[in-house]
């Protein structure tokens, strides 16, 4: 029998009961119960109805001697009786949280909620492909527990945190990267040189040799490292095979062709990026460099009409910002994708943008951090709309850094402050509530801060006192569980007391109202004698 989905109206409702005349009463009568009944859920309103055909039709006619179905088996079907392919596909249209939901309706629908591609999605659309490689064993765990363990663990950053102070620069730092796939921290500021940090122990690595320029940009990967500032040029170190640490930007190897320099931009470089195939430099010369990094030679360069302040490349597009508006350019054929103007309050210093390409935050000098959400397909243009505003920062904001949900900026007030993107915006970029106040703001800096970088449980920041900060989340969880025992290990004790000394007024209740009754018994019983020795005296008298 061929099924269709249909709402079951009246008319369908009238009509499956013609087809069922056969039914008995008392069938009959649960039937239209059934179909009439108002509490179905959303899932279970959808109802698998018989396609009636003539072959159908004179099968049963041939076929009279075969028994009725039951019609509570044959007509009330709910969406859990079709393959599981079609399943998968529904299930793709679905965002994380009603994935979850999803998952809790059957057995089946969590199985296959559970192992469904979409949580790989989720997953690299908010943090990109995990940095370590994935065991090929049977206890490797599966994309739906990778997509929750972060997400919980992006709540860390509420928690409790300590914090290192890297020394070892002699002026201000200006550039600050993390790259939390080596545990490694690269800085670099008005001495001159980039140093190399140990993530975890906050220790000095190594340092670079004069570059004779500010640097003012820092970018890398597993595979380059570069920096660039006021000498117009980009120097690039390349990994050494057998490394501890990647990059030797100290020279100490005997090896050569390890580093190299890119020239073409007629001013300071004031930005880098990086991708898998190319290598994007911005520069006050009002221009955009895209590198090939295979052939170390420039292939493409993007005009502006200002001094270019920020970069974010994002699959296909690069997102600008020059004075006091920001671009969208479409990489392959050089053409601008989208303009954010007369939306920014003076120059636009930073820029962040999330792993989807369409969300941008953008840090102006009037201390205000705004989102904007890109509309329109990726080859005819699009549209930027102004999403949220918040106003985090006193001063002008210098930097801005985005990891899933939290967007970390910091200013020349010499804070940094936290957003939960969560609060204002949906998965879908859809704005849900009003834009709040930051979440955390950090303090520990005196004076200006120039850049800011986040990982999954790190910030790192460096500005005018020539020291860079980081602040350690990963034990967050941790000290939050300890808390929560501590805290739930007293509130036993306290109902411990207070059980026993209930238990101890209980038993004692008894013998205080004898102790209270032979009170008072006795001290009526001393006035009686008294008074009845006084009236024995009297009659002896």
């Amino acid at each position: 029998m061929a099924f269709k989905f249909s709402e079951c109206g009246d008319s369908q409702v009238k009509k499956t009961l013609d087809e069922q005349a056969k039914m008995s009463s008392s069938e009959r009568q649960d039937f239209c119960s059934a179909l009439n009944n108002k509490s179905i859920s959303k899932f279970d309103s959808m109802k698998l109805v018989p396609r009636s055909n003539s072959s159908s039709k004179a099968q049963h006619a041939s076929n009279s001697d075969d028994p009725v179905e039951d019609p509570s088996s044959s007509w009330r079907r709910s969406i859990t009786d079709l393959p599981q392919a079609l399943l998968s596909e529904i299930l793709c249209h679905l965002s994380a949280k009603e994935l979850g939901v999803v998952s809790c309706v059957s057995t089946l629908l969590y199985n296959l909620a559970s192992d469904h591609r979409g949580w790989k999605e989720f997953y690299c659309k908010r943090w990109g492909l995990p940095t370590l490689p994935l065991p090929t064993t049977t206890k490797q765990k599966t994309w739906k527990e990778m997509f929750l363990e972060r997400e919980f663990r992006s709540n860390s950053y509420m928690g409790r945190f300590t914090m290192d102070v890297l020394r070892g620069h002699t002026e201000a730092v200006r550039s600050v990267f993390l790259l939390a796939e080596a545990k490694l921290i690269f800085t670099g500021g008005y001495d001159s040189v980039v140093r190399m940090w140990d993530m975890e122990d906050g220790l000095a690595i190594s340092c670079s040799r004069s570059l004779n320029c500010t640097i003012r940009a820092v970018s890398a990967d597993t595979q380059l490292l570069v920096a660039g500032g006021t000498g117009s040029f980009l120097h690039c170190w390349t990994p050494i095979q057998g490394h501890p640490h990647l990059f030797d930007i100290a020279g100490s190897f005997a090896a050569t062709g390890h580093e190299f320099r890119l020239r073409g931009h007629e001013g300071p470089v004031t930005c880098i990026a990086l991708d898998s195939v190319r290598i994007f430099s911005g520069s006050w010369d009002m221009s955009v460099r895209i590198w090939d990094r295979a052939s170390r030679r420039c292939s493409q360069v993007l005009r502006h009409g200002d001094w270019v302040w920020s970069l974010v490349p994002r699959g296909s597009t690069v997102a600008v910002t020059a004075g006091g508006e920001a671009y969208v350019w479409n990489i392959e054929d050089g053409s601008r994708w989208a303009v954010i103007s007369n939306s920014i309050s003076g120059d636009a210093c930073a820029m962040a943008r999330t792993l989807g390409e369409d969300l941008i935050f953008t840090g102006s000098v009037d201390g205000s951090v705004r989102l904007f959400k890109l509309t329109g397909d990726g080859g005819g243009g699009g549209d930027a709309i102004l999403v949220a505003n918040w106003v985090a920062h006193t001063a002008a904001v210098q930097s801005l850094s985005f990891e899933y949900p939290w967007l970390v900026s910091c200013s020349s007030d010499g804070r940094v402050a936290l957003i939960d993107v969560r609060k204002t915006v949906d998965s879908g970029g859809r704005r849900v509530e009003a834009a709040l106040p930051p979440q955390r703001m950090l303090h520990g800096f005196a004076c200006n801060l120039f850049s800011v970088a986040i990982g999954s449980d790190r910030i790192c920041c460096g500005g005018e006192e020539g020291v860079v900060r980081v602040w350690n989340f990963s034990d967050a969880i941790a000290m939050e569980e300890r808390v929560r025992a501590l805290r739930g290990i007293r509130l036993e004790n306290r109902m411990r007391r207070r059980k026993v000394q209930e238990e101890m007024l209980g038993r004692s209740g008894s013998s205080e109202q004898c102790s209270m009754a032979a009170k008072r018994n006795q001290i009526g019983g001393d006035r009686a004698w008294h008074r009845k020795r006084g009236v024995a005296a009297k009659t002896k008298a």
